[in-house]
């Protein structure tokens, strides 16, 4: 359950445009692509806008419940979002925190299904369960398998008409500790203290967006059972919500349900709409904090206007061609020609009522924050007054069009067709409001986006700067209102009006409630063909057509990845793929990321500890041209010497970012500790590697590395999409054709060598200040990731792989003391670990410690997988399967899978059935086997002050480490 997470498609315009590469690119040294890529004649951004449909009906029950249905059969699922107009800014002073709050506890059981939520979804094999709570909504949603709808739709009517019964103290007790140590994790986050500081300087007191959808720990901490029945009985009416069923659904199927279990649930009060005037500051405001940070970071803020203003459209635009998109002006300008800055953007953070203009920007070494805010303030200047020609635009609209129609693939989730019916509805009263947002972006003019970036970014700014260093106040004390000392509280009354009047909650007649509806009639999963070519060079290709979407995604895979790093070299691949995105040997870095977002498309490197691969997202209307691209982007590099010392000052501070993260401290020391630092698993899990060794590399170990470990008869290419094998083949041949083989075998990588011996103990990394620890334990397991791993994967699944797991419902449901811990099998081509994650408030890390390895303990000392979890472990594993590879990416992934596991074709097929066959036993055996204890390092990352006392009283050995 997730309370930061802002509307994925409404805030898509903004954020589509940020094509980011997780991982580092490579070269190559054949002769250039005869076709200059750049040249392609895109398809016009009309057509693109054209393609994006969700045709719906809609009706409303007698109480006030609005419902939307779309009809999508590609596959047996069916996705359920109920959206609440009530958020954060309908909290009045006191209550701040109450609509995420509730959001939690409307996961905690109902009259009728008194347990927890996930325990009948998990059942049903429910996929995407989630709910986000924000500024202006509350949403829950879940994508049930088509014969578990009813059940499905009589668990969500259940939370809306059937709660308050189900509501205890002990229970919002509970809950308040998670939500508190949800504010505690994002706080501990280096910048975590930012938004804070941009609500509460933006916005005054009183203001519906002045305070955090976290709200503040005081007015959590005094909620009171009947405070949160009062804000239940208040907003979470029908008559406040909307329902929207997408999938393989009609709509007399849709009313005849709906109606029966929603329909007898009476409407709650109305609520008045909420008012948020636009402020703006009287004058500029200036102000520094300090923060556990690598670089510092220079922002310039506005409050800009909401959905509820035609303006929010073309400032959303402007932040896209200024600030977001690969080629955007400050890159250019701040990143790329004069290289002050690591990193620039600049993003439109649209809500209903209001929003943020955001640019930022991270200070190179050496390089002040007043030279850096100086050189900022100049590009914005210099955009206000010039706009963005009519190339940087019609490149914005192509790169939002083309994120749309990817997000569409999915019926649910965050940013599928349900919650984009919704969003449309909520906000702007028209379901199909993201036609009138695409078609209103195709046409937009320079003139219109330089004349609304004028209107609103030539008022007074909020310039914030985060400089390194300790910080002088927490987030603890943050999140609710603040009361200015001259000016008082600010205060606005009439915002907060909603009628104090009870639901009146009656009985439903239309369904009984008594027992859960059946599930009926499952269709079994049908895993789309793999078809299979090779080209003449030795190319593999592997080919699953989906045509949901006119779009094609793939990848080019070689065995490679961080494990291939020479030891003396480590972050050599990062390194590599990072410069790849600096141009080719025909395109500069400008005219590479222009080329891209000509074409929609999403093009990057990635690569994990086996593997460097390469992917594409395209349209198929711009397919062949867009693997031109891609086939420049891999076989071409041009790794320029100027470049490549940008891409190694951006390094160094990804470098430096990871060590000032609680997590990525963890993780950089856990890994030498598990297998030594000479074995190739035993690096940074990002791969990022070492600062001594990134700022030894040149160009030519960037290239040298390219053409040992990128060969064509060493590449998998794995596609995806709209198009047929026959097409694709020709596409490849074509671009990638003339690639042949360096002479002489293909590189290997080095596995021998004993692991170290692994005996129980502590490592303490001290954070001081750190709000929680951050907690990882693991051991090596005696398996490849090759291996059959079904089993283990269960009986983990039981430990700590859901959210109804044993130590998730211990530390999480049960005592409150973290947002969520899990454990997990994972499974590098040569060797497989057992990894448990916790981050927990600070003052309960021994105690944390003790709860999990006393978890661990019972579960392979004789308390077992009850009959319980695997009825729920085989259930959900099974009925999950039809809605687990909706999208063509699922697709994708799951033949990557196959291919590079060496499983059969149809092994997700064989699951359920494997799943159905387990044996409590089984588990039982496999756990015991493997997820032991007894060997469990921890590496701990937390204020050694607050946390020393604490592990001294466990036995085991302690050794404390400063951070790096």
């Amino acid at each position: 359950m997730k309370s930061r997470f802002a509307s994925a498609s409404l805030l898509a315009l903004a954020l589509a445009a940020c094509n980011t590469v997780p991982a580092e690119p490579m070269a190559s040294a054949p002769a250039p692509l005869a076709a200059t890529p750049v040249a392609a004649d895109p398809a016009p951004v009309g057509d693109l806008v054209n393609a994006v449909s969700i045709p719906y009906e809609q009706f409303k029950l007698d109480n006030g419940l609005t419902v939307l249905v779309h009809t999508d059969r590609k596959a047996p699922v069916v996705a359920i979002s109920t959206w609440y107009a009530v958020g954060s800014k309908n909290e009045p002073r006191g209550k701040t925190g109450f609509a995420h709050l509730f959001e939690h506890l409307m996961f905690n059981g109902s009259e009728n299904a008194p347990g927890d939520f996930f325990e009948p979804l998990q059942q049903i094999g429910a996929t995407d369960v989630n709910g986000t709570t924000w500024f202006d909504r509350t949403n829950y949603f879940q994508t049930v398998p088509t014969g578990a709808l009813d059940r499905g739709l009589m668990l969500e009517s259940d939370r809306m008409g059937y709660l308050l019964g189900a509501v205890t103290q002990q229970k919002l007790d509970n809950q308040i500790g998670v939500v508190q140590n949800e504010k505690r994790q994002g706080d501990n986050n280096p910048y975590g203290l930012v938004e804070y500081e941009q609500l509460e300087n933006l916005y005054p007191s009183g203001h519906p967006y002045h305070h955090s959808t976290i709200g503040s720990m005081a007015d959590l901490q005094g909620a009171s059972l009947e405070d949160v029945k009062k804000w239940f009985r208040d907003h979470y009416g029908p008559n406040n919500a909307i329902l929207v069923l997408a999938g393989d659904i009609d709509l007399p199927t849709a009313k005849a349900k709906v109606d029966r279990w929603f329909g007898a649930i009476p409407a709650g009060p109305e609520i008045e709409p909420v008012v948020a005037p636009l402020p703006t500051l009287p004058a500029k405001v200036e102000k520094t904090i300090y923060d556990k940070v690598a670089t510092p970071r220079v922002y310039r803020m506005w409050a800009v206007p909401g959905l509820d203003n035609p303006d929010y459209l073309p400032l959303a635009l402007g932040a896209s061609v200024l600030g977001g998109l690969a080629s955007s002006r400050l890159d250019e300008a701040l990143v790329r020609d004069n290289p002050i800055a690591v990193r620039a953007s600049s993003n439109a953070e649209i809500y209903a009522q209001a929003g943020q203009f955001v640019i930022s920007a991270d200070a190179a070494p050496g390089t002040t924050t007043a030279a850096l805010g100086e050189a900022l303030d100049a590009q914005i200047a210099k955009f206000l007054a010039e706009g963005p020609t009519a190339d940087e635009l019609q490149r914005a609209a192509t790169v939002y069009a083309s994120s749309q129609i990817r997000g569409l693939e999915q019926v649910g989730g965050f940013g599928g067709k349900a919650p984009t019916l919704a969003e449309g509805l909520l906000y702007n009263g028209d379901p199909a409001y993201y036609r009138t947002q695409l078609e209103r972006a195709a046409a937009m003019t320079p003139d219109q986006v330089r004349a609304a970036m004028q209107k609103y970014l030539s008022r007074p700014v909020f310039a914030l700067t985060v400089e390194p260093g300790t910080r002088t106040e927490g987030g603890e004390n943050r999140g609710g209102y603040v009361v200015s000392p001259d000016k008082g509280d600010g205060m606005m009354p009439a915002f907060f009006m909603a009628q104090d009047a009870a639901m009146g909650v009656g009985r439903a007649t239309a369904a009984d409630r008594k027992t859960m509806p059946p599930v009926t009639d499952l269709t079994a999963l049908d895993f789309p063909d793999i078809e299979r070519a090779t080209l003449p060079n030795g190319m593999q290709v592997f080919f699953a057509r989906r045509d949901a979407i006119p779009a094609v995604t793939m990848r080019v895979s070689f065995d490679a990845g961080a494990a291939a790093d020479p030891q003396d070299k480590l972050g050599l691949e990062s390194f590599m793929l990072a410069a790849m995105n600096e141009g080719t040997k025909s395109l500069d870095s400008q005219e590479l990321a222009i080329a891209k977002e000509r074409l929609g498309a999403n093009l990057g490197g990635y690569a994990d500890s086996d593997s460097v691969s390469f992917g594409l997202d395209a349209m198929k209307a711009n397919l062949a041209p867009s693997i031109d691209l891609l086939a420049d982007y891999v076989r071409n590099p041009a790794f320029a010497p100027a470049e490549v010392e940008k891409v190694r000052t951006r390094q160094l501070t990804r470098i430096r970012n990871e060590l000032n993260n609680p997590r990525g401290i963890a993780l950089r020391a856990l890994f030498p500790i598990l297998y030594g630092s000479d074995h190739p698993y035993g690096r940074p899990p990002s791969g990022t590697g070492t600062v001594e060794a990134v700022t030894s590399l040149q160009p030519a170990d960037l290239a040298q590395f390219h053409n040992t470990w990128l060969r064509p008869d060493r590449a998998r290419v794995y596609v995806v999409g709209d198009t047929t094998l026959g097409e694709v083949t020709a596409m490849l041949r074509k671009s990638f054709g003339d690639w042949q083989a360096p002479a002489g075998p293909a590189p290997a990588k080095q596995f021998a060598g004993a692991l170290p011996t692994q005996t129980s103990r502590i490592v303490l990394i001290d954070r001081p200040a750190s709000p929680q620890s951050q907690i990882y334990a693991a051991r090596i397991l005696p398996f490849k990731g090759t291996d059959d791993l079904v089993t283990l994967r269960a009986a983990n699944e039981v430990f700590g792989g859901g959210f109804l797991s044993r130590i998730n419902t211990n530390l999480r449901e049960t005592k409150g003391w973290s947002y969520g811990v899990s454990s997990q099998v994972g499974d590098n081509q040569q060797s497989s670990y057992f990894l448990i994650g916790a981050p927990v408030q600070a003052d309960r890390t021994g105690d944390s410690i003790v709860e999990l390895r006393k978890d661990l303990a019972s579960y392979t000392g004789g308390k077992g997988v009850t009959k319980e979890e695997l009825e729920r472990l085989i259930n959900g594993n099974v009925r999950e399967l039809p809605g687990s590879f909706e999208t063509s990416q699922d697709v994708l992934g799951a033949i990557i899978q196959i291919v590079e596991k060496n499983r059969p074709d149809d092994y997700y097929e064989t699951l359920a059935a494997r799943y159905e066959a387990l044996k409590a036993g089984d588990l039982d055996q496999a756990a015991l086997a493997s997820l032991k204890g007894d060997d469990l390092v921890f590496v701990v990352v937390g204020d050694a002050k607050t946390v020393r006392p604490q592990l001294e009283k466990l036995g085991l050995p302690i050794e404390e480490r400063p951070a790096e």
